[in-house]
């Protein structure tokens, strides 16, 4: 193991104490909050200098580097649309930094560059992705990021002429957009950042190759940074979702007719979830849980001046509706069924049809249809397969591969069981066991465990270039499905959600307590890692039982819950999480924040945060105080490092080398800790 032949970096402690309910909470880093003062920055450059200093030096990092680009370098498709006979997708060939966005004719045509970032003369951070393609299929939106921003540039492509017009849009955030029936204006909600920034949410109409300053107002939502106003395309009207947090979500929904004037107010007030889309003959369909926790998909009939009626098309079941797609004449709806992907076929009466057939233990998302509705997209992919782009004809549920990513792996040697552990309230929680044969026959071996545990957001098979990695070279993989997920329909998320949310956390501990209990592993053998709310997980396990694991990996983490709300749009959350403006969800955050729950003196597991100036969701104020706050606090001879970038965000766009790099210390770093080589041999 390298030695660190200095202690980290010293950051001055400068205490912020404030009273909220009753209870004084001392902040001592607040002045790491202020991402772009000069002592910050000096902060930032020391700790990354430190963190250099131990990940530079591993063993083997060579090693790792190669193969790692060996499992990432490969031909990759993603982003598929599809008008008339063309295809447009993202394709990203062997040593080329960033995806282009192509286009193909037909099934077999040959792949043609519409647009290489490369050409902008920007540098590797420029990413490129398609949004949408006209219905003639000859002008295309597509955004344009640096980095990993959430916020982007909006450009528009003539297809035919391949030339960028100039009917773009400055950067900010796109919540709607659709083409005009006639493609000679389009529609767009966009709300801007900083000189352009505007509290206004309005559907603007704009004519293509005028001046943006003649734009007209179609509708106004209102002002205020707690509304968001998004666009359903339609062939005859447009679709207007308006949503409220008051901190309740409640939403509105209208009709405006191409070249109407007033839109027409459907539903009001709604104090549930509403996704609508609008069909070709007028009808309006919608997901949403009114009345169905696990969600149905109904029809919303209009009542001139009334409420409107809610007709079930697909009722609510057991297993929760994941996503949906609508073709010229089939709803396909996509469940998570006692951890299995299940997608259905419907008629618009609500008939089943048919089943898309679906692999045993193998993750399909269904990713939406064709403009003409005539295919449906699929994505699947397993623990031991990377994921394959798929498309299947309504009427003909097979399922076809349309790429795929030809990855050195070699996915006969893994496999996995399920196993089932107790709760510390006594409930059965399921875990997945993944690593080559002889691991997961017997004995005690190296592992590695995350979970998800919100949003209702299942964990069921994935791919994982870090997890086949780490297998490769006798790791165990071990992936509980705690609640907070949907694994098992909506009252699996309620179980963890909010002012529960301590229940995640404790299922995740009690899958570590089963590991050694079982002889799976050990403590000192035993790494964790998650990303995003993930993060938060893993940081909330490592300061309630820090004995428990060797390492831990952090990345683009929440960990201040007590003032994560006021950073970002994270406020947008709080139906998630609460917040601690709340009396009733402040104890609750209190007493898991992360921050707020490192004690001095204590002995940590080796940590790395991963996080950056990108990071417009999980704020990176968050692992810039966590890591002051650790590295202050720990007493053991294990490293608390900060692995941090000015371009890292939360979008995953960053340039090929960059990938490696980042993939190769994180490798570096849990092979180091948990003792495994940088070669695939044992």
């Amino acid at each position: 193991m390298p030695a660190l032949m200095e202690p980290p970096p010293f950051s001055p402690v400068e205490p912020v104490t404030e009273v909220l309910h009753g209870v004084p909470v001392t902040d001592p880093y607040r002045w790491l909050e202020d991402q772009e003062s000069p002592r910050t920055r000096a902060w930032i450059s020391e700790q990354t200098r430190y963190a250099r200093s131990y990940l530079d030096s591993i063993p083997g990092r060579q090693r790792i580097r190669q193969r790692i680009r060996d499992l990432v370098d490969v031909e990759t498709y993603d982003s598929l649309h599809k008008v008339g006979s063309q295809y447009f997708f993202r394709k990203r060939i062997v040593g080329q930094e960033q995806f282009c966005i192509c286009m193909r004719e037909g099934v077999d045509g040959i792949d043609e560059v519409l647009v290489d970032p490369a050409l902008r003369g920007t540098g590797p951070h420029t990413a490129v992705k398609p949004l949408r393609i006209s219905p003639d299929g000859q002008l295309m939106l597509y955004e344009v990021k640096e980095g990993g921003e959430r916020t982007g540039t909006f450009e528009l492509l003539d297809i035919r002429s391949r030339a960028v017009l100039p009917d773009s849009l400055p950067r900010g955030y796109l919540r709607g957009f659709a083409f005009a029936p006639d493609n000679r204006a389009f529609y767009y909600v966009h709300e801007g950042t900083g000189e352009n920034e505007s509290t206004s949410r309005v559907v603007w109409e704009h004519t293509i190759g005028a001046d943006p300053a003649e734009d007209q107002e179609v509708f106004v939502a209102g002002e205020g940074r707690n509304l968001r106003l998004h666009i359903i395309p339609g062939t005859e009207h447009l679709g207007l979702l308006v949503t409220r947090f008051e901190p309740a979500v409640v939403t509105d929904f209208y009709l405006w007719r191409f070249g109407g004037t007033e839109p027409e107010r459907i539903v009001w007030n709604a104090q549930y979830t509403l996704g609508p889309q609008l069909l070709d003959d007028g009808r309006i369909f919608s997901l949403t849980d009114r009345d169905a926790p696990n969600f149905k998909i109904v029809e919303i009939q209009r009542c001139q001046g009334s409420a409107p009626e809610f007709r079930d098309i697909i009722p609510s079941s057991d297993a929760g509706i994941q996503n949906w797609a609508v073709t010229e004449d089939r709803i396909f709806v996509s469940y998570v069924r006692n951890l299995q992907t299940e997608i259905a076929v419907f008629d618009f009466a609500g008939q089943r049809l048919a089943y898309v057939p679906v692999g045993r233990w193998e993750t399909t998302r269904l990713m939406g249809a064709s403009e003409d509705g005539d295919q449906v997209f699929l994505e699947r992919e397993s623990f031991a397969k990377p994921n394959e782009l798929c498309t299947c004809v309504p009427g003909k549920p097979d399922v076809k591969v349309w790429a795929k990513r030809k990855i050195p792996f070699d996915s006969q040697r893994v496999h996995h069981t399920q196993v089932w552990f107790p709760a510390k309230d006594g409930t059965k929680i399921p875990m997945f066991l993944v690593g080559l044969s002889e691991v997961l026959d017997a004995g005690s071996h190296p592992t590695i465990m995350t979970s998800y545990g919100g949003y209702g957001i299942s964990m069921t098979p994935q791919f994982s270039i870090l997890v086949a990695f780490l297998i490769e070279r006798g790791c165990l993989f071990a992936l509980p499905n705690i609640r907070g997920g949907s694994e098992f329909g909506a009252q699996w998320h309620q179980c963890a959600k909010r002012r529960n949310r301590q229940v995640a956390f404790d299922d995740f501990l009690s899958a570590a307590d089963w590991l050694f209990q079982s002889a799976r592993t050990e403590p000192q053998k035993l790494a964790i890692f998650g990303g995003s709310n993930s993060g938060l997980l893993v940081a909330a396990a490592m300061t309630q039982r820090p004995e428990l694991f060797r390492a831990v990996l952090c990345l683009v983490p929440l960990l201040d819950m007590l003032r994560y709300h006021l950073f970002d749009d994270a406020r947008m959350w709080s139906e998630e999480f609460g917040t601690a403006d709340d009396r009733a969800d402040f104890p609750a955050l209190f007493s898991y924040s992360p921050y707020h729950n490192v004690r001095s003196n204590q002995a940590y597991p080796a940590t790395m945060m991963v996080s950056g100036d990108s990071d417009q969701n999980c704020n990176p104020l968050h692992a810039r105080k966590m890591t002051a706050m650790l590295q202050a606090a720990n007493v053991s001879h294990s490293p608390i490092l900060l692995d941090y970038s000015e371009h890292r965000g939360h979008s995953p766009v960053l340039p090929l080398t960059t990938r490696v790099e980042a993939l190769t210390d994180r490798c570096a770093f849990l092979c180091n800790q948990l003792g495994l080589t940088g070669s695939r041999e044992r």
